[in-house]
């Protein structure tokens, strides 16, 4: 499969080690190692590769958030544009954006959500609608995250990352504060194809990091906001 082709690429060859690839929506890949995990927080156990195994959760939207911004809100010109006018304000003012379009996914399975911007006031802008879109992604992004280390009992050392939205240095460091865990980006952003073209012996290309996010500010507050969001 493509996301465990992902997987190889970023070099997730040990237990716990894992990867995220940011595009429309997004997708997480644990490494268990030679056992098969049964999920209590619906998450999917598969084949990672050879002997391995792994644990993979989905979101439904995720860069598809940044597109409705930019094509039904119109509040961005292009996706990029996102990173700037996000970074314009030093936080969210309160609104949390739960991107829940066609549902949740992994870990919440709830098709029937939909999508809420809450904690708006008359002094609340597009900068923050845009900076809590980001944060909405990273904090999907936490709860699999978390719902991985309690089905494995493992340590996550760190998060690979690839996909378009990896590109977004505030969205990175954002998800390492959210999930308190080192974000490793690939100077690669297509590990799927790469992982695919080593898995087949096409390639001898080294995976090599472009650029470290280490958590700084614990962002308690913000997660106590989405998890009253997401459960409405």
């Amino acid at each position: 499969g493509d996301q465990q082709a992902a997987l190889f690429g970023q070099q997730c060859t040990e237990p716990g080690m894992a990867k995220n690839t940011y595009g429309t929506g997004c997708f997480i890949v644990m490494n268990t190692g030679s056992r098969a995990v049964t999920s209590g927080h619906g998450l999917l156990a598969t084949v990672a590769c050879e002997d391995d195994y792994a644990l993979e959760g989905s979101i439904f939207v995720a860069g598809a958030a940044v597109q409705w911004l930019r094509d039904n809100l119109k509040i961005i010109r292009t996706a990029a544009d996102i990173e700037g006018l996000a970074a314009s304000v030093p936080d969210s003012g309160g609104v949390t954006f739960v991107p829940a379009f066609t549902g949740l996914g992994a870990p919440h399975w709830d098709p029937y959500a939909r999508g809420t911007i809450s904690g708006l006031t008359r002094g609340s802008t597009s900068a923050h609608i845009a900076r809590a879109a980001l944060e909405g992604i990273a904090l999907q992004t936490a709860d699999v995250l978390d719902a991985m280390r309690a089905d494995s009992g493992l340590e996550l050392p760190e998060l690979r990352v690839d996909g378009a939205a990896s590109r977004n240095d505030l969205l990175m460091q954002i998800q390492a504060d959210v999930a308190r865990v080192r974000i490793v980006r690939a100077a690669v952003s297509e590990t799927t194809a790469l992982g695919a073209a080593c898995l087949a012996g096409l390639t001898g290309v080294a995976w090599k990091a472009d650029r470290i996010f280490e958590p700084r500010t614990e962002l308690r507050e913000l997660k106590e906001r989405w998890s009253r969001a997401v459960v409405k």
